[in-house]
């Protein structure tokens, strides 16, 4: 069994309050320094209890934030230099993250530090995103191996599926209430569904041919928004009509949206990466209303974001070396 470290990191934390027009709401982002240098929280997660997860993936380490003490737990990953990506927790608090560098998933137990590795059928996969089905299946990206894999915990079969448009890039991914994975395709103007009984993939073309989807969230009508990273675009996709809409993003074509979620009130949060400093922007869609905050330390790229149940975001400001903390009021 793994012993893990832990890191009780002095609280090193900026706040910026902002009022928004169209709710008249406060943010307060709130930012923590990570406990090792350099790094690069990648993704963040929710656990069961609140707490606030991250990749440290040039760390080799997934990390712990307890918002109430500002305390950090880090647990090292026992394959050196794995690249922890993404990570989700299960109902029982268990943390799985892809290592996107190592070709497996894993499985931490922050109980006892133990990590279990799942290795890939395809030594050139690497997973790259990763989400739970409600039957408890995870299913996940591969970025460059274009590819959607599928992770039976109960028995740790992994199987997976090629993307039918060529160096498609798979990238963010969700799950829709009727338990269907749908995903985005970097590197195409396409959104992407699996069935989730025979692997079948069915593609959907995005209006514009330069569109490229990098990030996408699951509202609570059973929609997908998602970020055209390379339009400067927030875009919608109803999976039952198959019809697109988009908004241009506040600020404008290299803007670069990025870390996208949505609340459980229905209004979307996603990241503008193409500015300094980058932008927290909310999208109220019963107004179409945009609104901007910026992120206290500039956020140096906010790669992915997870919204709480109460309605909170957490981010992970991976080029400052930091996890924020965004309360909405």
């Amino acid at each position: 069994m793994r012993r893990y470290q832990t890191i009780v990191c002095a609280l090193s934390a900026i706040a910026l309050t902002a009022t928004l027009a169209a709710t008249g709401a406060k943010v307060s982002i709130k930012e923590w320094d990570v406990p090792t240098p350099n790094s690069r929280p990648h993704d963040p997660a929710v656990a069961p209890d609140g707490t606030l997860w991250y990749t440290g993936q040039r760390a080799n380490k997934l990390g712990r934030l307890d918002p109430t003490t500002g305390q950090f737990k880090e647990y090292p990953l026992k394959t050196a230099d794995s690249g922890p990506h993404g990570l989700v927790a299960d109902n029982e608090g268990n943390i799985w993250f892809t290592a996107i560098s190592k070709a497996y998933v894993g499985k931490l137990n922050p109980k006892t530090g133990e990590v279990t590795e799942y290795h890939m059928p395809d030594a050139d996969a690497d997973p790259h995103t990763p989400v739970f089905d409600k039957q408890g299946i995870l299913w996940f990206t591969t970025e460059q191996a274009n590819l959607i894999g599928r992770l039976d915990p109960k028995n740790g079969q992994v199987q997976l599926t090629q993307v039918p448009t060529p160096h498609a890039i798979p990238y963010g991914i969700v799950v829709t209430s009727n338990g269907v994975p749908y995903f985005c395709e970097f590197g195409s103007n396409k959104l992407g569904s699996i069935d989730p009984k025979n692997l079948v993939i069915s593609e959907y073309s995005l209006p514009q041919q330069d569109a490229r989807p990098r990030r996408l969230a699951l509202a609570p009508d059973g929609t997908i928004y998602y970020t055209d990273y390379a339009r400067g675009y927030l875009g919608h996709f109803d999976p039952a009509t198959k019809k697109f809409e988009e908004w241009t993003s506040p600020s404008g074509r290299n803007s670069r949206p990025y870390g996208i979620a949505v609340a459980p009130n229905g209004v979307v949060w996603y990241s503008e990466s193409g500015v300094q400093p980058n932008t927290l922007v909310s999208f109220d869609p019963k107004h179409n209303k945009f609104e901007t905050t910026a992120v206290p330390s500039g956020g140096g790229v906010i790669r992915n974001m997870v919204a709480t149940k109460d309605g909170k975001l957490y981010l992970a400001c991976s080029g400052v070396n930091k996890v924020a903390i965004v309360q909405v009021q």
